[in-house]
């Protein structure tokens, strides 16, 4: 077995953990997932695709900005750091919904421009649209907003399509279970959002 073949290996497992702690919202998605982003710095290099690269670069970054954004911490009365979530699982506000759309767009452009002018990848549309999606589904899962999942869903087929036509397949087949567990996880957190919403109008219910 090649290193490149054992390392994208590695990768893919690591990526099934990241994306069951995901789908539970457990917190620990964050550290792993910046474990994940690092190897996959190293395969999509060698697999040339340079967007996806500077995206696990990205993913680092925003690894460590979600983990600060669930968990906030703070002085207990002993002097110890003491956690607590800071955001719950919602629906996006749909003030929200054009200007991400926007912005998506954007991106998408400014990306597609850099890979067809300044690499030679050889799916620069592709590359930039994954990418694209990829960084707004990031922010939109630091703050628990259940649309994120529809993004992975739309970025995770594409990626299947890129990776089998590149092959990558170990992770071709990890994007497979991806779409999956994808949309297993939207259906969840929705089921989570609808629970929250209906707490809420119970507690403004009592008020009155």
């Amino acid at each position: 077995m090649s290193l490149d073949l054992f390392i994208e290996i590695v990768g893919a497992i690591i990526g099934l953990v990241y994306l069951y702690l995901e789908y539970k919202a457990n917190v620990w998605l964050w550290p792993v997932g910046i474990l994940m982003s690092a190897f996959y710095v190293v395969i999509y290099i060698t697999g040339s695709f340079y967007a996806d690269a500077a995206l696990q670069v990205y993913y680092i970054g925003a690894n460590a900005y979600g983990l600060l954004k669930w968990t906030a911490f703070r002085r207990g009365a002993g002097g110890g750091a003491v956690s607590h979530s800071d955001t719950e699982i919602s629906a996006m506000p749909k003030r929200l919904i054009l200007p991400v759309a926007a912005v998506s767009l954007a991106i998408w452009f400014l990306i597609y421009y850099v890979l067809k002018t300044f690499t030679d990848s050889p799916v620069p549309a592709g590359d930039a649209f994954t990418t694209a999606l990829s960084i707004v589904a990031m922010w939109m899962l630091s703050r628990k907003y259940m649309e994120q999942w529809l993004l992975w869903v739309v970025v995770n087929i594409v990626s299947v399509i890129l990776y089998f036509w590149k092959g990558l397949y170990p992770t071709a087949i990890l994007y497979i279970v991806y779409v999956v567990i994808a949309t297993l996880g939207y259906f969840r957190w929705r089921r989570e959002a609808r629970k929250r919403e209906s707490r809420v109008f119970e507690t403004k219910r009592d008020e009155f």
